[in-house]
């Protein structure tokens, strides 16, 4: 949530006004058909509008949860760092997150992605299924760990 934020306010309190002021001074130079910097502004004006109602529409949707504060810590469900091994015994741990904060490379999974969707509620020891682009795979929940809380 800090994040889309960052970014809401960075756009309607900087990006926006600067962009505004050089469309202000491009129309004041005259023929606008072929200004290209007020031409330009025009259109990152609208890029920058378009992306303030996303931003504010997802930060209406969005619910902050703390994963410490996680009262069933035995089940793999939202916050958590899950250990699966999948049937040729490789091991990831996987940390699931908002789907704003994902980072696959960082081992941080979006919670609307495949993995996700069929490691949730799952125990240690259960084996769940996953369909993958390159077929369905298997993958044994080893262990779950929750922030200190």
């Amino acid at each position: 949530m800090a994040a889309l934020r960052a970014r809401y306010d960075q756009l309607l309190h900087k990006d926006r006004p600067e962009i505004v002021e050089v469309v202000r001074w491009a129309a004041g130079n005259g023929d606008r058909s072929e200004n290209g910097d007020y031409l330009y502004g025009r259109k990152r004006l609208r890029e920058i509008d378009r992306e303030l109602g996303h931003l504010s529409k997802r930060m209406a949707a969005a619910r902050v949860i703390d994963p410490a504060r996680q009262t069933e810590r035995d089940r793999v469900l939202f916050g958590c760092t899950v250990t699966i091994a999948d049937d040729d015994d490789n091991q990831r741990t996987l940390t699931l997150v908002g789907d704003d904060e994902q980072d696959a490379a960082a081992g941080r999974i979006g919670w609307s992605a495949p993995i996700t969707r069929a490691l949730r509620g799952a125990k240690v020891g259960d084996v769940r299924a996953v369909r993958l682009p390159g077929g369905e795979k298997s993958w044994e929940i080893l262990a779950i760990c929750w922030p200190p809380g």
